[in-house]
C-alpha cells in the first residue's frame, strides 16, 4: 500500500539547514521569482558561505535582499544571475555583485529547457492541498520550467501566500518534491505604488484616446501604468480584456470598477491572464483562488502568436531613451543596466500582430539632470553603450506628453519628424540640426 499524502510530506519535511546542506561547491541553485523568493533557505545557505565554492544562484526579479550575497562580498562562494533587474539587483549589479541575464521573456522557459541545467530549486510556495500540491503562488513564469530540469526540489512553504488558480503549470506535486521547508510564514513583499507626474498624466490621457471598448490591455510597472489604470477605472470604458505578463493593484481596481469583463477575448474569455503579480496585500487577496484570474507561464503569455490572437490588444510600456532613428532604449542608460528587456519586446511585436491592436512606447520628452539642468529623452543617436530594448523595425505607436506619433510604413526622415513633432518644444530645433547632421531630414520640411 502506497503511502499517505501526508505520510510523504512527513518524511519530506526538514529544516532550512538540513535543505541547505544539499548544496555542493559549483552548483547552479535556481531561488525563485518576484514576490516569491524563499527566505529561511537564503539564510540557512548563507552561514555556508565559507564552505562552499562559485555556487551559481539563479532568479528572476529578486525583491528582497540575498543574504548569501549579502555574507559573500567577494563573490566567492556565490554568483548571482538574474534574469531581471529590480532596483535591488541593480544595487547589486553595479557592486559587481549580480550580473544580468539577457532574454526574450516568452523564451525564457524554453532557454532554460534547452540550456539550463539546474542542480537544486528551491522555490516558496502555498500549503499542500488535499490532493498532494503545492502552488507557485503569484510567479509563475520560468519556475515550472526550472523544476521539470532540477535534480532536486525544495519547496519552502509560506502561508501568507495566495493559491493563484491556471491557467497553466501552476502547481507541483508532493511526490516530484524532494524536501519541505516550512518557511517565516511572512507576508509577501508590498510593492508601493509609484507616484506619477504632470507629464505621467498628461501622457496617460493620450492612451486612453487610443482605448477602445473591447480592447485587451497590458500595462508595463510604474507610475503611467498605475496613472492608466486609474484613468481606466474612472472612465466609462466597457468589456476590456486582460493579457498581461505583470498583474498589479491597477487591475484589481479596474475590475472592481467593472470595467473588466474579458467578454470580448478570441482566446482565454472571462480571464484575467497574467504569468506574475506584484503589488499590495489587495491584489494578494484578490487573486486567492479567484477563478476570475489564470496564471501562466512567461512561453504562453509573452508569446506573441499568443497574444496576438485576441482583438484590439493595446500593450502599454515604458522607455528611458528613444533616438531619431526610433530605436527604443528601456532597459539600460549606457551600458548601467537598470532593468531588463522584459516582456516589452513580447508585447510591442503581440499587439502588431493584434487585429486593430497597438503597441505603445510611452516616454516622458524630458529627464532632470544631476546638476538639476533638464535633459531631452528624445537623443539624436542612443547614449554610448546604451542597449536597444525594441528595434526600429518592431516601433509601432510613441507616445510622450505632447503627442501620439505613429511609425509603422514611415521612412527614416518621416519617422525623424514624428518623434521632433512630439519631444519638448525646448530641444525641437537642436533636434532638426541633429537630424540634418544625421541625414534623416528632409531639406524642404517646414519647421516644427
Amino acid at each position: 500500500m502506497g503511502r499517505t499524502l501526508n505520510e510523504q510530506y512527513i518524511e519530506k519535511r526538514c529544516t532550512a539547514e538540513q535543505a541547505a546542506a544539499v548544496i555542493q561547491s559549483g552548483d547552479v541553485v535556481f531561488m525563485g521569482e518576484f514576490a516569491q523568493g524563499v527566505e529561511a533557505f537564503d539564510a540557512a545557505l548563507a552561514l555556508r558561505a565559507g564552505q562552499l565554492r562559485e555556487v551559481v544562484l539563479i532568479t528572476t526579479t529578486r525583491a528582497k535582499p540575498l543574504k548569501c550575497v549579502e555574507a559573500d562580498p567577494t563573490r566567492t562562494a556565490f554568483i548571482w544571475n538574474d534574469w531581471h533587474f529590480s532596483g535591488l539587483g541593480r544595487k547589486y549589479g553595479e557592486k559587481g555583485l549580480a550580473s544580468y541575464i539577457p532574454l526574450c521573456y516568452h523564451q525564457g522557459p524554453q532557454s532554460v529547457e534547452l540550456y539550463e541545467a539546474p542542480d537544486v530549486v528551491v522555490v516558496q510556495v502555498t500549503p499542500m492541498d488535499a490532493k498532494g500540491f503545492f502552488n507557485f503562488s503569484t510567479s509563475c513564469s520560468m519556475t515550472p520550467s526550472y523544476c521539470r530540469k532540477a535534480r532536486r526540489i525544495i519547496v519552502e512553504v509560506n502561508t501568507q501566500a495566495p493559491r493563484c488558480l491556471g491557467g497553466l503549470d501552476e502547481s507541483i506535486h508532493i511526490s516530484k518534491v524532494d524536501r519541505v521547508v516550512e518557511g517565516p510564514n511572512n507576508p509577501l513583499i508590498q510593492l508601493p505604488a509609484a507616484q506619477g507626474s504632470d507629464a505621467d498624466r498628461r501622457i496617460a490621457e493620450h492612451v486612453m484616446a487610443l482605448l477602445e471598448d473591447g480592447s485587451t490591455i497590458q500595462l508595463g510597472i510604474g507610475a503611467l501604468p498605475n496613472i492608466v489604470g486609474e484613468m481606466i477605472a474612472q472612465s466609462d470604458l466597457k468589456d476590456l480584456g486582460v493579457h498581461t505578463e505583470m498583474l498589479a493593484d491597477s487591475y484589481v481596481d479596474m475590475y472592481e470598477a467593472g470595467r473588466i469583463t474579458g467578454r470580448r477575448k478570441a482566446i482565454d474569455r472571462g480571464k484575467m491572464v497574467y504569468t506574475f503579480a506584484l503589488g499590495s496585500q489587495k491584489l494578494y487577496d484578490f487573486l486567492d483562488n479567484n477563478p476570475v484570474t489564470a496564471i501562466f507561464p512567461a512561453s504562453y503569455t509573452n508569446d506573441p502568436a499568443v497574444i496576438g490572437r485576441n482583438p484590439k490588444v493595446v500593450a502599454i510600456n515604458n522607455a528611458i531613451e528613444i533616438d531619431l532613428f526610433t530605436q527604443v532604449a528601456s532597459e539600460s542608460a549606457g551600458p548601467r543596466q537598470i532593468s531588463g528587456t522584459g516582456g516589452q519586446l513580447d508585447f510591442i511585436m503581440g499587439a502588431y500582430k493584434s487585429e486593430g491592436g497597438k503597441g505603445l512606447i510611452c516616454i516622458n520628452s524630458t529627464y532632470r539632470k544631476k546638476d538639476g539642468s533638464i535633459g531631452s529623452r528624445i537623443v539624436p543617436t542612443l547614449s554610448a553603450g546604451t542597449i536597444v530594448t525594441c528595434p526600429r523595425s518592431v516601433v509601432h505607436y510613441v507616445v510622450t506628453e505632447y503627442g501620439c506619433a505613429q511609425m509603422k510604413a514611415k521612412s527614416t526622415w518621416q519617422r525623424a519628424e514624428a518623434l521632433i513633432n512630439i519631444a519638448h518644444p525646448d530641444f525641437r530645433e537642436q533636434l532638426i540640426q541633429d537630424a540634418q547632421a544625421l541625414g534623416v531630414w528632409r531639406q524642404s520640411n517646414k519647421r516644427v
